[in-house]
């Protein structure tokens, strides 16, 4: 039989080689951002019972004209400081208390009372000042057996404008004295005996320089 010659395959081209990746474009840098300027601190809130700043200082000379607006007795009888002044022989002292037949206030109004005579004795006329009615005033005031009479502030007009407000609202226990004549001879705050003990000091040195 004849041999059958098988035909050899053409031998393939070698496969072309792969062409390089392209390298990918760097990617474009954002410009840096500039850095933040460090925020400042917030100012500390104030606190919302701060008391309103102190509108009279001692030695200040007070044009009582208007001077903290129309306030009135525990009787319902109409004044002002000014009145109150004119009224007096040698000045005005006033006490504040937040309000009327608490325990701190009645201590306060207690020992102003049992001290009446002696701080009352060269001419200055007490009165307690609170933003309490006429009602509330009366009731402690005869509870008390009070010499002297209990201003009703409710607007807190006069309070405010002796530097005893409390923001944004109520009253800072403390005194106020003002001379006949209009000086202030005292204007702070204090507690129940505090505010007595500075208006006895006060007689005292009143009476030391005449």
């Amino acid at each position: 039989m004849p041999v059958e010659l098988r035909k050899r395959k053409a031998p393939q081209p070698p496969p072309a080689p792969t062409p390089p990746a392209k390298k990918k474009a760097a990617a474009k840098q954002a410009p840096a951002k500039k850095a933040a300027a460090p925020k400042e601190d917030p100012k500390p809130a104030e606190s919302k019972k701060a008391v309103a700043k102190q509108a009279v200082a001692v030695g200040d000379a007070l044009n009582l004209d208007d001077f903290g607006g129309e306030v009135e007795t525990n009787d319902g009888e109409k004044t002002s400081l000014k009145k109150l002044v004119e009224q007096s022989k040698a000045g005005v002292v006033l006490f504040t208390y937040p309000k009327a037949s608490t325990p701190g206030c009645t201590t306060q109004v207690c020992l102003f009372r049992d001290s009446y005579k002696p701080l009352t004795a060269d001419g200055l006329a007490i009165y307690g000042l609170s933003t309490d009615s006429p009602k509330a005033n009366t009731n402690f005031k005869e509870k008390q057996k009070l010499p002297y009479p209990l201003l009703c502030d409710p607007q807190a007009t006069l309070i405010a404008a002796i530097g005893l407000k409390k923001q944004p609202k109520g009253t800072q226990r403390g005194v106020f004295v003002v001379s006949k004549d209009g000086k202030v001879l005292a204007a702070e705050p204090g507690g129940p005996a505090a505010t007595v003990e500075r208006v006895k000091a006060l007689v005292e040195e009143l009476k030391s320089k005449k």
